[in-house]
């Protein structure tokens, strides 16, 4: 009988891994021509004001700069940058409120011009030349300050800068707060903006050839990019061509369309020549996306045994100076609140403010983390009042097997938290050191705390969900295979190929993917984004594999005379399924159905599958920290994400992914934060020396563990993975810091300068 190498579940190596570790892989500024313009850009100075004058007089007469364009000489196409699925129906299209350039400042480090000249010391030296004069205003970059009646308004149409206020209510609160014998348990948690800190920084280039504009961009979204760079610039989107190559990092960051429409507007202006534009290091952290700030307010009412009866949560977010990926972020998060602690009677509130302060937009986790620090440092708080373990408490609140959303229809099937929280306790025998690490009084204090995350998968049904493939046979009997979901650094190419080589029947180094997407020849497909890669991507693989496999056996059929319901395709042989028995090859077929003088036939497949389904991601992260009392530090001993993301495709790239994630999350508990001048607005900590990101020497060895529930809506039995392990990672330190000192620290991240404040408020330090 047939057998086969199931390849699905299977650690292979990366299909990239020789070229990205010998160098082979060239990324967008390896593919640059060298004679290529130089594209600078000119960043406000001021937070909030108009742009009255540009002098570009002495600018222009630097040998070398070939044009200065201001925010004067610009079309006045207004566009949205969010890398979300566009859609006919206004409702869902993003808010287009960006300008190439624009004259209306509202961040320090907007874009008011720029310039292109022939080499980088030259812009630079142009740069320093052009003189802005500003009709100054006062700003805003605090969230609730921004909302107070006479604060600066950023954008005319939005009164109280409220970009959006959404809601929801389940039961009735008001009168489920009037039960006898309730504890109610208060308290306000805020998240920092944080930066991606992707290694490769932003960098596109353009180049017009035979009216087309063409775009290489690191992006995670060229199609949505295709989309957005015609809109910007008032053309036919088939007039643009976006090429992705290799990436080098995006995180979310490259979710957005960044500077790819002023790139293609300054070659235009030259003629259609070559303009690179390379982004800074510094104007990645201020002028590019950051994480959502989120200040929550959380009210919990609760009975004596543990059981919620009321519950509120209040959330804003942080927008800053333009909408981006705008209210999405903190509706998510605002989404898992009735869901992650089912409670009958709920009210939710989140608004999204506009700031003058750098753009929010996209970042691992999509408002998860920040939700999650607050419900989860506030489910340790609620245990503690009412005298229950944390762990019990969890184990007696979490949503439960046969949970269904109202909204998304998803539905848990398993016992999922239960068994992830099972593993996780294994492997750092939490209950006992709970116990032993509660009371101490040492200046130097262990503790150990644990918090549990909710995440979907992909934007069905909040957005269009869809992925087409192709794929083609090659003559030696391989095939290629071709989507829009992009490879980011992920491994998402080689759970592509897994998936193909196991629907078709064929070796795994028989599949080639290609990774550098080309709207211009890609299937379209909307990028990366919401952990939507293998789940969605899966869909139109399978669909299209078993296509392929459909005429590939039709042709075998007339090769070898046997119906193609009896054939089939295993590692790579044409067999016969009653005995096994080898009727042929791939490569003998290819051959023959190529260079065939009675039937000729090129063999490929194409299909478009739309996604209608979501799927659940759980899991939860345990941590355990020293804590140096008299420093106010926090060193982190240990730590373990445990994942339900359904089946794995790769183990090794799946235990990747949670340790990188986790990496995000360790900085995002302890040391990230972006820091803004009160007096000014400018960033003030905008390098990598300043800002103080984790590295290897912060981290323990980090753990990842699996719960491999096959999820029943996905194609392979797989969901979400790449964005939830950075999720719980902070509230389980500070739930560790909790268990070790007592003192609830509500503020990431918990540096010496909150922990100080904190201690002392905590009776710790005598100061």
């Amino acid at each position: 009988m047939e057998e086969r190498r199931e390849v699905i579940g299977a650690s292979v190596r990366r299909i990239d891994a020789f070229d990205k570790v010998t160098g082979y892989a060239k990324y967008t500024d390896d593919l640059c021509d060298k004679g290529a313009y130089i594209a600078k850009i000119l960043h406000s100075t001021v937070a909030n004001g108009k742009v009255i004058s540009i002098d570009t007089e002495d600018a222009r007469k630097i040998p070398g700069v070939i044009k200065v364009v201001t925010c004067f000489d610009v079309p006045k196409n207004y566009f949205p940058t969010a890398g979300h699925p566009w859609s006919t129906q206004e409702s869902h299209q993003d808010v287009a409120d960006r300008l190439i350039l624009t004259d209306r400042v509202r961040f320090y480090g907007d874009d008011v011009a720029a310039v292109i000249a022939e080499d980088e010391v030259v812009a630079s030296q142009a740069l320093r030349a052009i003189q802005v004069q500003y009709e100054e205003y006062p700003f805003v970059l605090d969230v609730k300050e921004a909302m107070e009646e006479g604060a600066p308004r950023l954008h005319e149409e939005y009164p109280g800068n409220v970009l959006k206020h959404t809601s929801i209510r389940n039961g009735n609160y008001e009168e489920a707060i009037k039960e006898p014998g309730l504890i109610k348990v208060e308290g306000w948690y805020d998240t920092p903006s944080v930066q991606h800190c992707h290694i490769e920084n932003f960098i596109c280039y353009a180049y017009q050839v035979n009216h087309k504009m063409n775009v290489v961009s690191s992006t995670q979204i060229p199609h949505i990019v295709r989309r957005v760079v015609g809109q910007a610039l008032g053309i036919p989107w088939g007039k643009v061509r976006v090429i992705k190559p290799y990436i080098g990092g995006g995180f979310g960051n490259k979710q957005d369309v960044l500077y790819e429409p002023l790139c293609a507007y300054l070659s235009q202006v030259t003629g259609g020549h070559l303009v690179k534009l390379d982004v800074s290091r510094e104007e990645t952290f201020a002028c590019n996306r950051v994480r959502h700030a989120i200040r929550s307010h959380i009210i919990s009412y609760v009975r004596p045994d543990g059981t919620f009866a009321a519950r509120k949560l209040e959330a804003f977010s942080n927008q800053g100076a333009y909408a981006s990926h705008g209210h999405s972020i903190v509706a998510k998060g605002m989404g898992a609140f009735p869901q992650l602690y089912p409670c009958p009677n709920v009210e939710a509130d989140s608004y999204t403010v506009f700031t003058n302060r750098p753009v929010a937009g996209a970042m691992r986790g999509y408002g998860i983390p920040q939700a999650m620090f607050a419900v989860e440092s506030h489910t340790d708080d609620v245990a503690k009042a009412i005298g229950m373990s944390p762990l019990e408490f969890r184990r007696k609140n979490l949503m439960p097997k046969g949970f269904v959303d109202g909204f998304s229809k998803n539905e848990n099937y398993e016992d999922t938290f239960g068994q992830c929280m099972d593993k996780a306790i294994a492997h750092t025998d939490y209950v006992r050191k709970a116990e032993a690490y509660s009371n101490q009084t040492g200046k130097i204090r262990r503790g150990i705390g644990i918090a549990a995350f909710w995440y979907n998968t992909a934007v069905w049904p909040i957005s269009l969900e869809s992925s087409s493939c192709r794929m083609v046979l090659n003559q030696d009997g391989s095939i290629q295979v071709q989507l829009g979901e992009t490879e980011i650094g992920q491994g998402a190419d080689t759970a592509f190929a897994q998936m193909a080589a196991s629907t078709l029947g064929i070796p795994l180094e028989d599949v080639h993917v290609i990774s550098n997407q080309d709207t211009d020849l890609t299937p379209f497909g909307t990028g990366a984004y919401a952990s939507r890669q293998t789940y969605v991507g899966g869909f139109s693989i399978q669909q299209t594999a078993l296509l392929l496999k459909e005429k590939i056996l039709g042709y075998a059929h007339e090769m070898t005379r046997m119906p193609a319901g009896i054939l089939n395709i295993v590692d790579g042989m044409i067999v016969r399924k009653l005995d096994g028995r080898e009727l042929l090859s791939m490569e003998e077929l290819a051959l023959e159905a190529f260079y065939s003088l009675s039937h000729s036939q090129h063999i490929t497949a194409e299909s478009t599958y739309q996604i209608k389904s979501n799927a659940y991601s759980f899991g939860c992260t345990v941590a355990e920290v020293e804590v140096d009392i008299e420093a106010c530090k926090v060193k982190l001993v240990d730590a373990v994400n445990v994942h339900d993301c359904g089946r794995l495709i790769n183990p090794a790239l799946a235990k990747a992914q949670v340790h990188g994630g986790m990496s995000m999350g360790i900085g995002y508990g302890l040391s990230e934060c972006l820091k803004f001048d009160p007096k000014t607005g400018k960033t003030l900590n905008g390098t990598l020396l300043d800002y103080k990101l984790s590295t290897t020497m912060d981290h323990p060895e980090l753990k990842a563990d699996f719960v491999e529930n096959y999820e029943p809506t996905s194609a392979y039995g797989t969901k979400a993975l790449g964005e939830p392990p950075v999720c719980s990672v902070a509230p389980a330190i500070r739930n560790a810091v909790f268990n070790a000192t007592g003192v609830g620290v509500d503020t990431l991240p918990l540096s010496p300068h909150v922990l100080f404040e904190e201690f002392r408020k905590g009776g710790l330090l005598d100061v």
